[in-house]
């Protein structure tokens, strides 16, 4: 058989450009080298070499997070490339980086969601409209950005302007939720048009986290994962189903894990994540490894998706 040529993309110029290429290095090491010959770029410094190889490319990895990566922009390039990738294409992508544009959809599909404001980062914000619409506690972050960069959990009116002022400097346009406290959980999801739920994950930050931040995800230890996840059945499979509906409602493609958040028995639907992490301990991986998937295998198969994806788009 002869080998893909995999042009694997990590790195970029986003504040995730360390998690990024710790990614990377880990789907390096579990790439098959029998099937595949991997050409590695990081978009940081990389762009023209790979528009240059890009004849001799069988299909990209892109294992880049936040903006400039995870946003469309990246897949875009590909498709004018007319190199195949994995996951979802330029229209998912955008929509799923964009965290209003994603509740305004999961809207219209009937999914549950917390709560919200919106504001611009120089907007004058009525703190006390703010907090007598959504209550305190508030979480506060940046409309496209990913990792909880930016994020902050607020637990008094008086320190709201400086949780906005901290987002803004992610993005001009910012999220304010209301804070629920319960058991955050994740769901992924693998396939294009049929689409296979993963077992659900419940997540644990450590009790010094006020919740499931940037340290808590990326810090050895910070964070308890427990999959399956320790809830009902029925609860199961309710959130499995949401998973679905929310990677369709943002037309998403390949694979997604969608976060949700659980309190008296009545799931939230947080967001989606069209890259999960990607390292053998991720919580996508983990997910498919309680599922009979090992980690090679997991990104065998979002390359045969991708591919997929790509022929039916010709």
């Amino acid at each position: 058989m002869q080998k893909l040529n995999v042009a694997l993309l990590a790195g970029g110029i986003s504040s995730e450009r360390e998690v990024s290429l710790h990614s990377g290095e880990q789907v390096y090491e579990a790439l098959d080298k029998a099937k595949y010959n991997i050409l590695r770029y990081d978009p940081q410094t990389d762009l023209a070499r790979l528009v240059q190889d890009a004849p001799q490319i069988d299909i990209a990895m892109i294992i880049l997070h936040g903006p400039f990566g995870e946003d469309g922009t990246v897949q875009g390039l590909l498709d004018l490339l007319n190199i195949p990738y994995q996951g979802s294409g330029v229209l998912g992508s955008a929509l799923a980086m964009n965290k209003v544009a994603t509740k305004q959809l999961y809207e219209k599909a009937g999914l549950p969601m917390i709560p919200y404001m919106v504001y611009d980062r120089d907007e004058t914000v009525d703190v006390d409209k703010c907090t007598a619409r959504l209550g305190l506690p508030l979480v506060v972050k940046p409309v496209a950005a990913g990792s909880s960069v930016g994020m902050s959990i607020v637990k008094s009116a008086a320190d709201l302007q400086g949780a906005l002022v901290k987002a803004g400097e992610f993005d001009y346009t910012v999220l304010v939720e209301s804070y629920i406290e319960g058991t955050e959980l994740t769901a992924g999801v693998i396939g294009n048009k049929e689409l296979d739920a993963l077992p659900i994950i419940e997540i644990i930050p450590d009790q010094s986290y006020d919740f499931f931040d940037y340290e808590a995800k990326y810090k050895a230890g910070a964070s308890q994962e427990i999959c399956p996840a320790r809830i009902s059945t029925e609860l199961t499979l309710k959130a499995q189903d949401y998973a679905r509906i929310a990677h369709r409602a943002l037309f998403c493609r390949g694979y997604s894990r969608t976060d949700m958040i659980l309190k008296d028995n009545e799931l939230y639907v947080l967001e989606t994540n069209t890259i999960p992490g990607m390292t053998a301990t991720s919580l996508l991986p983990q997910a498919a490894q309680k599922a009979g998937m090992s980690f090679s295998q997991v990104l065998d198969r979002l390359i045969e998706l991708g591919l997929e994806a790509h022929r039916s788009r010709a």
